[in-house]
């Protein structure tokens, strides 16, 4: 193992780093697109709200092989079209713990809101935002954490990352980069858990304060 990461670290590295590349990417527009059907979602009403996330819920049943088999003819090989997959896959956990978010919190709250004056678009930012930022947050925590275990099954279609040293482990049946792929990506995924769990944590008690 060791002999292994001095003489190749820098592949493990490189595909480390594709990893987190993918993660990142991933999670800039996931929640960016998940933020703008939430608002508008949140606008149409309840019912709205609940068949956006039945048709998420049945595109995140659909197993990432064949999503990444839809995708590739229209998209070709590589990481472009991981990330579209992985973006859909998202958009049900954020969507999820979003509006569940602005949905719980308190009536009397908002009639407050209204009765200051403020517009809808006002109660969203500065009175549900906030409230529902640990629930938001909690979904960003699950998101991430299915990225970077997903991500590594993009390997298959040249996306790169810690799935690459994997699946090369297992075609080659090289034991060492099946433990170095699954050690990376296990490392990477108890990290971010550990990180946004934290930063859950201090927006809860930040927003009970």
């Amino acid at each position: 193992m060791i002999q292994y990461f001095a003489r190749y670290h820098d592949r493990l590295l490189t595909a480390f780093g594709q990893h987190i590349l993918l993660l990142l990417l991933t999670m800039f527009f996931s929640i960016l697109i998940a933020a703008i059907l939430a608002l508008a979602l949140h606008r149409a009403g309840p019912a709205a709200e609940r068949t956006a996330l039945r048709i998420a819920g049945i595109v995140y049943t659909i197993p990432s092989l064949a999503l990444f088999a839809l995708l590739i003819p229209v998209l070709g090989l590589g990481m472009r079209t991981a990330i579209c997959v992985l973006v859909l896959y998202n958009q049900f956990l954020l969507l999820r713990n979003i509006l569940a978010g602005f949905n719980a919190v308190a009536p009397s709250l908002i009639e407050a809101g209204c009765g200051m004056g403020m517009t809808w678009f006002e109660i969203i930012i500065f009175v549900k935002l906030p409230l529902s930022l640990p629930m938001i947050i909690a979904g960003i925590r699950l998101a991430v954490v299915s990225t970077i275990g997903i991500g590594a099954i993009a390997a298959v279609i040249n996306a790169g990352g810690i799935g690459a040293v994997l699946f090369d482990g297992l075609r080659t049946n090289n034991a060492v980069k099946i433990i170095w792929g699954a050690l990376l990506c296990a490392l990477l995924a108890l990290a971010a858990n550990a990180a946004l769990l934290r930063l859950e944590i201090f927006a809860r008690k930040t927003s009970n304060n």
